[in-house]
């Protein structure tokens, strides 16, 4: 049985890492299901610490929107727990094919802008879009299911910075302009970062974002360069206007980009006959030895130590255990006795003197030697009385 956190979550394998602290898959024993939890310790630092807590507090409820479910904290160490997604990253996903179809991209591009849709509208600034980030569910060859997942990064529009003014937070390589020149993060910059990672799938090459920005720089912001030779001519119209150095020429919203992206689609060339299908697979792994699909399995018994299976021994007194006890006959009710004294009745307690009894006392010893001396003395008198006369 795996470490319990929290009284409720028991580890089973780590799974990965995340931004600020180890992916465990974990029982919860509450829920009765397996999640994934983000673990820290809380002897790290303490924005590290800080961001984490602002992590979990984030309650997105949207199907490519990787939120947390629950949070607990135990000794020196804090977790929050989301949902497992077994497929993988998209990094993996072009670690294993490279450049990726037009029109599958165009599918998780779709996702992504919908996700962001929703946590945008929630006031939420991503700042880490990233191949990395994005999670597949295991589909196989079917169509992909995008999560957008690591929300250690962002911050709500108005919330104060973790970090000074100056210090840019992400992953380098998907910065916007405005975020290396040190502006207040706001939803264009997370724009910017999805023209990078459309790149990214059509050519299967991370893009150098600060030659892209020299390449509009020299071509005029009022014209779109030429497209790259992986990427389709009626795509490239939309990643321009994603990647526009001015924040003020992209799109106004991810909901807008999407629009334009849902334009574009059927203008792109059909699928290449004999075109390989992408498969994306299982790449969390099976459970390991004492955990079932339906949680912990129960330790066996090992041989010769079985429970006897069948009908309980009959012992002396037979099936039912042994005879009950005879009830022994009521006691006849006792008569009521009256009360030797007459003042039984009355109150007894502090302040109450108990009362004497009636009866007359036999005579102490000096009373009846007193007695006996007066009868004597009486006897002379009467004797003196009778000679005098």
């Amino acid at each position: 049985m795996g470490e319990v956190l929290a009284g409720r979550y028991e580890l089973v394998d780590p799974i990965g890492r995340g931004g600020v602290g180890e992916v465990w898959r974990v029982w919860d024993r509450v829920r009765g299901r397996y999640a994934a939890a983000k673990v820290l310790k809380q002897s790290h630092a303490h924005t590290l610490l800080l961001r984490f807590v602002r992590e979990q507090a984030l309650r997105i409820d949207h199907p490519h929107v990787l939120a947390p479910i629950s949070w607990g904290a135990d000794d020196d160490r804090v977790l929050f727990t989301m949902d497992v997604v077994r497929g993988g990253s998209v990094a993996h996903l072009i670690g294993d094919y490279g450049p990726l179809p037009a029109r599958f991209c165009c599918a998780l591009l779709d996702q992504l802008l919908d996700a962001l849709t929703a946590v945008h509208a929630e006031g939420v600034v991503h700042r880490d879009i990233k191949p990395a980030n994005l999670l597949l569910e295991a589909t196989g060859t079917g169509p992909p299911h995008l999560r957008l997942s690591d929300f250690g990064c962002a911050m709500r529009k108005g919330e104060p910075r973790l970090t000074e003014t100056n210090y840019v937070m992400g992953t380098p390589g998907y910065f916007a302009p405005e975020q290396m020149a040190g502006e207040e993060p706001d939803f264009p910059a997370d724009l910017f970062a999805v023209g990078l990672v459309a790149l990214y799938l059509l050519t299967g090459r991370k893009p150098d974002a600060d030659a892209l920005v020299g390449r509009f720089l020299s071509e005029g912001l009022s014209s779109v360069p030429p497209a790259p030779d992986e990427v389709p001519a009626a795509l490239w119209d939309v990643l321009a206007r994603l990647l526009a150095p001015d924040p003020v020429l992209r799109f106004r919203s991810a909901a807008e980009a999407r629009t334009a992206l849902a334009a574009a689609v059927p203008l792109l060339p059909p699928p290449a006959a004999g075109e390989e299908p992408v498969e994306v697979f299982d790449q969390v792994g099976p459970l390991p030895p004492g955990f079932g699909p339906e949680g912990p399995e129960r330790p066996v018994r090992p041989a010769g130590h079985e429970r006897p299976v069948g009908p309980a021994p009959v012992g002396p007194y037979g099936p039912l255990g042994a005879p009950p006890r005879p009830v022994p006959p009521p006691m006849p009710p006792t008569p009521p006795q009256p009360s030797a004294l007459p003042y039984a009745a009355l109150p007894t307690g502090p302040g109450h003197r108990p009362p004497r009894s009636w009866r007359p006392r036999p005579p102490s010893r000096s009373t009846a030697v007193a007695v006996l001396v007066l009868a004597l003395l009486c006897l002379a008198v009467g004797v003196w009385a009778l000679s005098a006369a």
